[in-house]
């Protein structure tokens, strides 16, 4: 059976030296994206937040079964609850759950259990697998390269968040099932991959140094 293609009618070619200035300016952009830790309780539009996860649902996946779920939110009463259940767990890890080696790999960026953040700022972004279901989530299909897809579309959500003009933190607790709970989600099916924070800086947001350093092209380039 042949199956139906239609043309590539939407690519555009530019000249070498476009594409290199392009190329340019997304690096001085995605250089500006820094992870933070405070939050201003600003409002932002649902409609920036789902023209931003439209864009994740285009990321590249196993057989195009497009395998995750997002759930945006901005309910204080919810947001108020996954904190109390992340800074359950945060409190558990930090106090030598984690072990001394990742404890002394956090110092430099001053995390701890407080996470303030989780009910200040507008959104909470959490992401979810699904191992099953396909295109139509039939809950039955089998899901392939699961983890690499929803990779994929969360760093396509980070960028778009970021190109927005929101800021952003990842956060995954362990375990997230809690995440499964308040969010209403299907335990058969789904697994929660990752909490994301969006919205804008507080006034006195900072970036740890640490954060800062970022390996050089000839660390992680080998051309051949």
């Amino acid at each position: 059976m042949t199956e139906a293609h239609h043309p590539l009618n939407d690519f555009i070619e530019y000249p070498q030296d476009e594409m290199l200035k392009r190329a340019q300016a997304n690096y001085a952009e995605v250089k500006r994206r820094h992870s933070i830790r405070k939050f201003s309780d600003k409002p932002v539009p649902k409609e920036i937040i789902e023209q931003c996860i439209l864009a994740a649902g285009t990321a590249p996946n196993g057989a195009n079964h497009q395998p995750w779920h997002f759930v945006a939110i901005e309910s204080a009463d919810i947001k108020a609850q996954i904190r109390k259940e992340a800074e359950a767990l945060e409190q558990a890890f930090y106090s030598g759950r984690a072990g001394e080696e990742w404890l002394d790999a956090l110092k430099p960026l001053g995390t701890n259990a407080n996470k303030p953040y989780l009910e200040h700022a507008p959104w909470l972004i959490a992401i979810f697998s699904q191992k099953r279901g396909g295109q139509e989530e039939d809950g039955q299909t089998t899901n392939y390269y699961v983890h690499e897809s929803v990779g994929i579309a969360t760093g396509f959500l980070i960028q778009a968040l970021h190109h927005a003009g929101l800021a952003t933190l990842t956060h995954t607790p362990k375990p997230m099932s809690f995440l499964t709970d308040i969010c209403g989600r299907d335990k058969e099916t789904e697994r929660p991959f990752m909490l994301l924070i969006a919205g804008y800086p507080a006034d006195d947001a900072t970036i740890p140094e640490h954060a800062v350093n970022k390996k050089s092209l000839e660390q992680i380039l080998t051309i051949l």
